[in-house]
């Protein structure tokens, strides 16, 4: 008898986004098609981004007017390489699921295979499901992809202790026209409005810079993902655009205590 296929369960639905299907799928196209009428449309596609992982209340017109930029180019893409901060547990380095898919309430996500095999290549890589198991920031995006992209696998990636040139690395691995990467972080946290504003602008500005060195866990909770693709971006020669920036006093007008959210793009 065939073994069941392991999968990882959604572990936000109902609190980053909407549960049930239906309802999941009119949020993501509505932020989607409010994205598509703020943009021009563009003239080559991302071949990297940095996007934010709030609940979609908050993150999701952030995060859809990323991608898109990516909407026009939907059937070139065949594989997403997803990296996100490994929130809820002490990580040394970088850690791949063991599992055959992840799923959303819009179906399951493939984990490509191939590219985990070739991610475990990576020293500083080793396939751990904990890092997964309740993480947020890459799960939030699955949804987004489901309704982009024709058809494609995933290789999420939690990024713990890791250096830039280590993360980096991994992404040249994965460096071709078929494959999106993906970088998911927000800005700065609980902050007055102010100040805020202040360090938001501070890593935007690193971010079109490609800066790495000037990326910190105080601009970006996703710090780590972040340096390792602006290590690569610097490296290739790269070209970093801002595409929007907001916080979270947009949606609540709490102005003293506000999280960032930025979406930028590379070419």
């Amino acid at each position: 008898m065939q073994e069941p296929v392991p999968i990882r369960p959604p572990a936000v639905a109902g609190r980053f986004y909407p549960s049930e299907a239906s309802e999941l799928e009119r949020s993501v196209t509505a932020l989607l098609r409010e994205g598509l009428d703020a943009s021009p449309c563009p003239e080559k596609p991302p071949r990297a981004m940095i996007l934010p992982h709030a609940g979609y209340p908050f993150s999701g017109s952030a995060a859809a007017l990323g991608y898109a930029q990516v909407y026009p180019f939907r059937h070139r893409f065949r594989h997403v390489v997803l990296l996100g901060p490994a929130h809820f547990c002490d990580l040394a380095g970088l850690a791949v699921p063991t599992v055959a898919a992840f799923v959303t309430p819009l179906g399951e996500v493939t984990v490509s295979k191939a590219l985990r095999t070739e991610a475990l290549t990576h020293p500083d890589v080793r396939a751990d499901d904990h890092p997964h198991a309740r993480e947020h920031s890459i799960e939030v995006h699955l949804p987004f992809l489901q309704v982009v992209l024709s058809h494609f696998d995933v290789l999420p990636v939690a990024v713990g202790r890791s250096d830039a040139p280590s993360c980096g690395r991994l992404i040249e691995q994965f460096w071709d026209d078929e494959t999106l990467i993906v970088v998911s972080s927000d800005l700065s946290h609980f902050h007055d409005s102010e100040t805020a504003q202040r360090l938001d602008q501070e890593t935007t500005t690193a971010i079109e810079r490609l800066d790495y060195q000037r990326i910190d866990g105080e601009g970006a909770c996703g710090a780590g993902p972040v340096r390792g693709l602006l290590w690569f971006a610097q490296q290739q020669g790269l070209q970093a655009t801002t595409v929007t920036r907001c916080s979270s006093a947009d949606v609540t007008g709490d102005r003293s205590s506000v999280v960032g959210y930025g979406s930028y793009v590379f070419h």
